[in-house]
């Protein structure tokens, strides 16, 4: 569980909540810190990934995003071509 008050999608740096839930056999231990999350940053992005280990290494397989604030201050990109 992860969390940020930047929306930018180059943010790439997510705070984490707690520690990292490996080898978690029940669900309701996930719920928990999932809700203890939303209740202390309510007005952040909160967002779950999930790895998978089966290959030795520890790549991001699933992330989504489980809360967003009430008011998004969103971002604005300039573009800058050169020719």
């Amino acid at each position: 569980v992860e969390y940020t008050d930047d929306p930018h999608p180059r943010n790439s740096f997510w705070e984490l909540w707690g520690l990292p839930l490996f080898d978690v056999k029940d669900a309701s231990a996930l719920m928990y810190e999932i809700a203890a999350c939303r209740k202390a940053k309510p007005n952040y992005y909160i967002k779950v990934n999930a790895f998978d280990n089966t290959r030795g290494v520890e790549s991001c397989c699933l992330s989504f995003i489980i809360n967003r604030p009430i008011n998004e201050p969103g971002f604005h990109l300039e573009r800058q071509e050169v020719q």
